[in-house]
Formats: structure tokens, sequence, C-alpha cells
């Protein structure tokens, strides 16, 4: 099989294509023949070795989500077969034609959605819906988006604004991506890099973190909440939350999925009937072959994308 390896830290430069000998599902674990990617802002992080924790030993295989078709069952694996077409996260990297999916995580794509379907909106919506029911924004409070032009973001700022929020703010890194989110229902769109970004909001969900997450804080209202759902990291002063009476949750849909596994099957039946009814649109900015890997970093790391970034191997 064909993946992608990188074998130092580095920008898109370092990844390379390769043959590899296809890995064995244990316990727990679906192999799947991969048809879509996600490209993701974690998984750039983890290549330059900036991540959570620093980058992935070395050598690896980046990626974190995957959809495609089972092709082999771990020995104890229950309730899949051989031929279900499911998306899921990975633990071991997905830029590969051939990965290892845990069964917790996995679920089935919903009849009549392709592949790439399946990574933009079902995974990515995963996200944007566990951010949001843990915010549980209330009556008239506000929110704010950071990364809102994301994979993550644009379906967030359409699922905040179904929820009924009455004010929602996108924040992106630049003013031209605006018109895109107005056309997803924002009430208003910021630039990271404006001096102010308006009123505070009530809750912030931040998708970029790093040295955008002071910014981020600021930009709550006293007694305001952020969901903290990246792999950017960042430093805040514990003062801020105290004087403001804020706080910071953060979010790792491995736990979610497995301690709110009720509510994350419940999200599952709601994103399939939104994009079904087409009340939520997941938009897909770039497919591209897998050996392209690198120009589908460069676009991430550029922060170029209008929604979903997807490698077709």
């Amino acid at each position: 099989m064909r993946r992608v390896r990188f074998h130092t830290y580095g920008g898109p430069e370092v990844l390379r294509m390769e043959e590899a000998e296809a890995p064995v599902p244990g316990p727990g674990e679906l192999l799947v023949r991969t048809e879509a990617i996600g490209v993701t802002l974690p998984c750039v992080r983890r290549v330059r070795g900036d991540g959570k924790g620093g980058g992935d030993p070395l050598p690896a295989t980046p990626g974190g989500e995957i959809a495609g078709t089972v092709v082999g069952l771990g020995p104890d694996v229950t309730g899949f077969a051989l031929g279900d077409r499911v998306t899921s996260l990975t633990l071991t990297g997905s830029y590969t034609e051939l990965a290892l999916a845990p069964v917790f995580l996995a679920s089935r794509i919903p009849d009549g959605a392709s592949a790439v379907e399946a990574v933009a909106l079902v995974r990515s919506g995963q996200v944007a819906l566990a951010a949001l029911s843990t915010a549980a924004p209330q009556g008239a409070e506000s929110v704010l988006i950071t990364g809102a032009a994301s994979g993550t973001g644009h379906l967030a700022v359409q699922l905040a604004k179904l929820q009924g929020v009455p004010r929602v703010v996108a924040a992106v890194s630049s003013a031209a991506k605006a018109d895109f989110l107005y056309g997803l229902g924002a009430d208003e769109v910021v630039v990271y890099d404006q001096e102010s970004w308006g009123e505070p909001a009530d809750i912030v969900l931040d998708g970029v973190g790093g040295a955008l997450l002071p910014r981020a804080l600021a930009a709550l209202a006293p007694g305001g909440r952020l969901i903290f759902f990246n792999s950017g990291g960042g430093t805040v002063p514990a003062y801020e939350l105290l004087a403001g009476a804020k706080t910071i949750t953060g979010l790792t849909m491995r736990r979610f999925s497995t301690v709110h596994r009720e509510l994350y099957e419940q999200h599952r039946a709601q994103l399939r009937e939104l994009a079904g009814s087409g009340r939520l649109r997941a938009a897909v900015h770039a497919e591209l072959p897998l050996d392209e890997a690198a120009k589908a970093h460069e676009i991430i790391e550029a922060r170029a994308n209008l929604g979903k970034v997807v490698l077709r191997p």
C-alpha cells in the first residue's frame, strides 16, 4: 500500500510518499480502505512538531480522520462487518490507503452520502456539535467562533444559528473570508488582527488556540465560558479567569464519544437529518490526491481554506 510519511519535523516539504506493508487490525480495530482523508490544522501542527505534547514520534504518518470501506476486522470486533462504509477518527495516522480505526470512534456513513461528505460533515460536524453542547448556549447568549472558516468552524457557525443563537461572530485570519461566512449565517465577521472584536461574547468556541488564546479569552464577557477544542496550546493568566469569572473547558472527541456515547449518537442522527433537509451544508475547499498531501498542508498553513480540505487515495 501507499502512505505519506515524515521522518523529520518541518513544513509540507517533509512529507514523502512511500510503499509499506498493510497493517493488521488488533483488538478493537477496523482495517479501512480509505476513500477520503481529512486534513486539519492539528495534522499540520503535529508534522511541524508543535502539536499537543510536541510532534508525533518519528517516523510518522500524519492525519486523524478517514472515511472508507471496512476490509479487515480485529479478533474481538462486533457490530461491524466487512464491506461496511465507515468514517472514524484514527489514532495512528490516516494519510494512507489502508488505515486502522478504533471501533469506539467509528460510525457508519449515512446511506447516500459520499466518503468526502462523510469526512467533511460527519466528523467535523460531530466536533462542532460537541463544542456547542458543552457550551450549552441559552436564551440571548452570543457565540464567537475562532477558525470559523475551517472544516469544523464553518459547520459550527451554521449549527449555532440553527440552534437559535441570536448573535454568532465568526473570527478568521482574513477579511476575504467574510462573504463566505455571511453566506452561512454569521451575524458578524472579525479578523484576528483587528484592534477590537466588537462586543464581548458569552461563549467562545476556540478551534485555533496558541497565540490567539489570550485574544479569545479577552473576547469573553464577564461570566463567559470558552470551549477549547484545538491542539494549539496557549497560556492565559489565571487572574483573568478570576477577575472576569470566566471558565475554560477542554474538549476532546475521544473522551466525548465514549463518556457521552448516547449524545454522540444523537448528534449523528441530527447531522444526518440536517444535511438531508439541506439546512446544513458542508463546504469542501479542495479534494487532492494522496500524493499531493504537501499541497494540502500548504493550504491549511496559509489559512486559505473555506471549508474542508480532503485527500483522495
